[in-house]
């Protein structure tokens, strides 16, 4: 963990110091619905493979929720199972937004978005620089060596506008309306203020993979009886 990692980690901890627990009968393992998670309905398309569970992360760079939760879902992300298949999607309420989600998937599409995405909440939060206009993205992304040809070429391209309306659509489809939420295959919505610390909230999570995994297994199991003996 880097210094910057570090500190966002301590303002997390800081933050929640004094955050309430959950009782034990508020467990991740008596999942109750609409307490610690609402069930969506209709389920939402993943852009996972079949035998994978996909964990969704709606959030904004100008959220500070956001980046009090990120090194938690840092350090969540490396224990995670291997059957877990993590996606971020950035919101685009406003206009600020999309130009940071235009930002996000460019980024992405440069190979460059661990970095900057990191550095972007930094400038944010820490540094308190207003990074809001597409001009003064352009001279963020060419800290990291991408010329503002390259810059403005891949911010416009059409892979980036769809990857935003892509991310937009889904976000609608799971009825966000406060980040950051987490998704789990594309059929539970949960967020902070259901869990109310940081530990029970994972606890939530991991626990609703679970029950993925297990469904998962199930409908293989029957497909395979299903087909009968070799």
């Amino acid at each position: 963990m880097n210094r910057k990692t570090m500190a966002i980690h301590a303002a997390a901890l800081l933050t929640f110091a004094g955050a309430p627990q959950l009782s034990s009968a508020q467990t991740p393992g008596a999942l109750v619905e609409g307490r610690d998670f609402t069930l969506l309905s209709p389920a939402q398309p993943t852009s996972s493979p079949s035998d994978q569970v996909e964990v969704a992360e709606v959030f904004m760079f100008g959220c500070v929720h956001c980046f009090r939760f990120e090194p938690h879902w840092q350090v969540w992300e490396k224990r995670k199972a291997e059957y877990v298949n993590v996606v971020k999607l950035p919101t685009s309420w406003n206009e600020l937004q999309r130009l940071h989600a235009q930002a996000f998937y460019t980024a992405q599409m440069l190979g460059k978005l661990e970095r900057m995405s990191e550095d972007l909440f930094q400038e944010l939060h820490v540094k308190r620089s207003r990074i809001d206009t597409r001009e003064k993205l352009r001279e963020f992304f060419g800290r990291y060596g991408v010329d503002a040809a390259t810059f403005d070429e891949t911010f416009e391209s059409p892979t980036v506008h769809a990857k935003v309306e892509r991310a937009d659509e889904l976000i609608r489809g799971y009825e966000v309306t406060g980040t950051p939420s987490v998704v789990v295959n594309g059929k539970y919505l949960t967020s902070g203020a259901m869990a109310r610390s940081y530990e029970a909230w994972f606890e939530i999570i991991d626990a609703l993979v679970a029950r993925e995994r297990a469904a998962m297994a199930q409908r293989e199991n029957g497909a395979r009886n299903a087909a009968g003996p070799p």
